[in-house]
């Protein structure tokens, strides 16, 4: 048997089916606004954080980095030459020093300058050959060091040591050369002492050994240092 549909229940039906097709559109509309509401808030929240990692991470490496500058006053270097009837002693000062280390990827720049003219053992005879036969320290008057590597980190709270490998320039000429350094820092203040061996007849200077007195082929330098850690700046070119 079929039953003939009522037109009232018809049309409240079909009532009700617009009406829910109208709140699911409207719902619909709801979520994507606050969707999108959503997506821009977590792009901004995400922004941010992007923002601050570049500045914490600038500031990371910036706090890897120092500028050193050595005061000549407060700076001893003294050489030492075995000689058949005595040992040779003498100074050296320090011109100027400023150099930049970058701890985090270990490279170093700036340069170390050393009076070559300062050259004193005690004896005008012997140091007059020394200036004009061996130095020649009129026509090189600086011998210079030029970092430009650094390897290990300074202890801001005991002793340390590091590594700077550069290049050292006697009269004229290049050599590469590493330094063990070791380090005492406090606050801002730095002192370090170094010791080096200059092979410096393999490196062409001459020889001032005489039939009567031989004079050792090497060099010893000593040298005690204090100076200070500056703000952070630009770091300085190697123009020497």
């Amino acid at each position: 048997m079929v039953y003939p549909s009522h037109p009232n229940r018809t049309s409240t039906i079909i009532s009700r089916v617009r009406s829910d097709r109208t709140l699911i559109r409207a719902n619909g509309n709801a979520f994507s606004s606050n969707g999108y509401k959503a997506r821009a808030k977590i792009h901004r929240w995400l922004r941010s954080w992007l923002v601050f990692l570049v500045v914490v991470g600038a500031e990371a490496l910036r706090a890897q980095e120092m500028t050193v500058e050595l005061d000549p006053a407060n700076t001893r270097i003294e050489f030492t030459v075995p000689a058949t009837l005595h040992t040779v002693h003498g100074t050296f000062a320090l011109k100027t020093e400023t150099v930049h280390f970058n701890l985090s990827t270990g490279s170093a720049s700036g340069v170390v300058v050393v009076d070559a003219t300062s050259g004193d053992s005690g004896n005008k005879g012997r140091d007059h050959k020394m200036h004009e036969e061996i130095l020649e320290s009129q026509r090189y008057p600086e011998i210079t060091f030029t970092p430009t590597k650094i390897s290990g980190k300074p202890d801001l709270r005991e002793n340390s040591s590091v590594q700077i490998e550069g290049i050292f320039r006697l009269r004229g000429t290049d050599h590469p050369l590493t330094l063990t350094v070791p380090v005492r820092m406090q606050g801002q203040s730095l002192s370090a002492k170094v010791h080096i061996v200059i092979p410096y007849v393999a490196w062409g200077l001459k020889n001032p050994s005489t039939f009567m007195l031989h004079v050792n082929e090497k060099v010893d330098i000593d040298i005690s240092t204090a100076g200070r850690v500056l703000p952070q700046a630009a770091p300085p070119p190697n123009n020497r």
